[in-house]
Formats: structure tokens, C-alpha cells, sequence
């Protein structure tokens, strides 16, 4: 087992593109860690880096308090799983897991071991003699991360493994994945482009943005209290609503205008004083507000009037057990703002139906529209 730590990190390519950034992170001994972001943020990048696959511009990489730097990628005792299983299809599964073994010279006896060993983990026992093409894609992807646990790596790099896989496979394999970590206990560094694979199976999350980190966190903290519009509109299903207005000293936020109509929210005191202090009264700022956090409970309306009004639906997806409902609010211009509420399944709401809803000012957040960023005390 093993600690990382990236220590501000750069690299810059030939061509003077800067893929990352002033990378800093510190990984603790039996972390599961995920790199999440859209495609071009630099986590692939970051991940080969630790890999020694992509030279390092600036910066240190440390295993174990040992500098990796210039340490050659088979050296670094580290095991790496890629989106494409990269399976010898010439060879049986238990070949292709003792492969690495065998060009390490490990004894017969040794490598026997390690593949049954890994093999019952995985629960590939039955099919060591098989070869990959009668295999699944979930018994492939189970493969070729048994090649990388017969390694006993300290750590484990994984790029996209489950990407391949149909939506449900890729379920099974999530809880699999997180059944074997927690029977290694081996260090993992896990990037993807999928923020519920990000939310479902990590210790902490690292969202990257255009080669920048943009927040390090566990997933309910980072769920909770996003540091930027960007992390919370990119973490959560649907995203976080947001919605441009003003609060004015009368502790009141509104959007819209007088032509276009204007929709009134009483902001609880807590966050009022905040906005006070930092400075935001009766400035444009930017209310960000969870789908789920959006009720059309008549309790809600009763203890929460001032919470409440009537929004036209724009529209209505019923998703069995819940529903999603688009709402049009006003804002400046005769477009307007949307924002979409998360609700119990409801079959008798359709588009430009009048909709009651409670929008839980608890739970809102508010950013500065110019940096992007919560507004939070310091």
C-alpha cells in the first residue's frame, strides 16, 4: 500500500499547449481517488504522469515520500487498467493474467497463486482456460484487472475502465470495483468522465476543469457545497439549477423584470448576513438551487409561503418513480431562465400547465456571476 502526492504539477507540450496545471494533491494510504472532468480537462494526462507515460514538465511526483520523477514506469510498482481491455487474444484468461509475472520471472508456484488468488476475487475461476473472445465485456474488463491485482502493486491507476460496458454492466462492475478495493486496500487513482461513477465510488472526488483543479473533496461535500457554478452544475443528476437575480437589503432575492414579470424569494437570515458582509446586496449575483431541493408538496406550501409560486411548466418527463418538471421563471428579456425540479411522479402535469412550487431557500447557494465562485465566508 502506498501514499501519493503530487506537488505542483505542470505539463506543457511541445507545441507550447499547457495540458495541467499547478497540480497539488496528496493521496493518503488506501484512498480511493477519483479524477473527474470533461473530456480535455487533463485527468488522463495527470493520470499517465503517475504512470511515467507522459514526462513530468515541472514539479514532483512522490510514491511513498520517494521521488518518481525520473524512475522508469516499470519500477514505479504500480498497476495501470485502460479503457480498452488490451487482452492477448491469443492467450487463455489465466495466461493473460500471468503474463507480467512471467516476463518478471516469479516462479511457476508463485504465479499459480497469485492468478487462482485473484481469479476467486474476481470470480473468473471457471473461466481460466477460456479465451477472450468467449468472453463477455464485463468478464474482460474483470480480466484485466486481475492482471493488475496479481501485480500486488502499491498502487492502481484505472483510465476509464467501465466505459466500454452497456449501463448496466457498468453498474455491476461499480460494485464490484468497490467490493475489491475494499478487500485490497490498495491505493487507486480512478479517472472518468462519469460524475456518478465519480459520486458512487470514491473517497474523494478531484473535479478538473481545462487542465485546473477546480475542487478536492468527498462526494456529499462536494455535492453539498460546490466551490464554483461549474463543479455544481457538473456533479448531480439532473445539474444544479441556476438562476440570475439580485438581493436587496430588504432580504429579498428577485429575478426577472417589471415588463417580463419578476419572481420574489425571502433569502433566510444566515445567508443574507453573508451576502451583507461580503458585500453582494443589491448586486447581480447568481442563485444556485438542487432540482431535488424543489418541492410541489402542499406541507411546503403551508409552512413555506414565502417560498412558494405558480410557474408555468415548460416540460414534464416522467421517469417511473419521479418526475422531472422544467419551469419557465422570468428574467430580462422575453427568453427568460428555466429551472427544473425533481419531484414524486406526477402524470397530470403538461406543458404550459400552471405548476405550485416550493423552492427551499435552505438549501440555495450564491455565486459572484464574474469569478464563478460560491460566495462563502472565508
Amino acid at each position: 500500500m502506498a501514499t501519493v502526492e503530487l506537488k505542483n504539477i505542470n505539463k506543457i507540450y511541445s507545441n507550447n499547449v499547457q495540458a495541467v496545471f499547478d497540480f497539488n494533491l496528496k493521496i493518503k494510504d488506501r484512498e480511493f481517488i477519483v479524477f473527474v472532468g470533461p473530456s480535455g480537462c487533463g485527468k488522463t494526462t495527470t493520470l499517465r504522469m503517475v504512470a511515467g507515460l507522459e514526462e513530468i514538465t515541472s514539479g514532483q511526483l512522490l510514491i511513498d515520500g520517494e521521488v518518481m520523477n525520473d524512475v522508469a514506469p516499470k519500477d514505479r510498482n504500480i498497476a495501470m487498467v485502460f479503457q480498452s481491455y488490451a487482452l492477448y487474444p491469443h492467450m487463455t484468461v489465466y495466461d493473460n493474467m500471468a503474463f507480467g509475472l512471467k516476463l518478471r520471472k516469479f516462479s511457476r508456484t508463485e504465479i499459480d497463486r497469485r492468478v487462482q488468488d485473484a481469479a476467486e476475487k474476481l470470480g473468473l475461476k471457471p473461466y481460466l482456460d477460456r479465451k477472450p473472445a468467449a468472453l463477455s465485456g464485463g468478464q474482460r474488463q474483470r480480466v484485466a484487472l486481475g492482471r493488475a491485482i496479481v501485480r500486488d502493486a502499491k498502487v492502481f491507476l484505472m483510465d476509464e475502465p467501465l466505459s466500454n460496458l452497456d449501463a448496466k454492466l457498468r453498474v455491476q462492475m461499480r460494485s464490484e470495483l468497490i467490493k475489491i478495493h475494499e478487500s485490497l486496500g490498495t491505493t487507486t487513482i480512478y479517472v472518468t468522465h462519469d460524475q456518478i461513477e465519480a459520486m458512487t465510488m470514491a473517497s474523494r472526488i478531484v473535479v478538473m476543469r481545462d487542465g485546473w483543479i477546480q475542487q478536492i473533496g468527498a462526494p456529499k461535500e462536494i455535492y453539498d457545497n460546490p466551490d464554483n457554478i461549474f463543479v455544481g452544475g457538473f456533479i448531480g443528476t439532473p445539474p444544479m439549477n441556476f438562476v440570475n437575480g439580485v438581493v436587496g437589503k430588504d432580504g429579498i432575492f428577485e429575478c426577472g423584470s417589471h415588463k417580463y414579470g419578476v419572481v420574489r424569494l425571502q433569502v433566510p437570515q444566515e445567508k443574507f448576513e453573508l451576502l451583507k458582509e461580503k458585500n453582494y446586496l443589491e448586486k447581480e449575483l447568481v442563485m444556485g438551487i438542487r432540482p431535488e431541493d424543489i418541492s410541489d408538496q402542499k406541507d411546503d406550501f403551508e409552512e413555506h409561503p414565502e417560498w412558494t409560486g405558480e410557474y408555468k411548466v415548460d416540460i414534464s418527463e416522467l421517469l417511473g418513480a419521479e418526475s422531472q418538471i422544467r419551469v419557465k421563471l422570468p428574467g430580462k428579456d422575453s427568453v427568460g431562465q428555466a429551472i427544473t425540479a425533481k419531484v414524486p411522479a406526477r402524470i397530470d402535469i403538461h406543458t404550459n400547465d400552471m405548476i405550485k412550487l416550493m423552492i427551499n431557500m435552505n438549501k440555495c447557494h450564491f455565486f459572484d456571476p464574474e469569478t464563478e465562485k460560491r460566495i462563502k465566508r472565508d
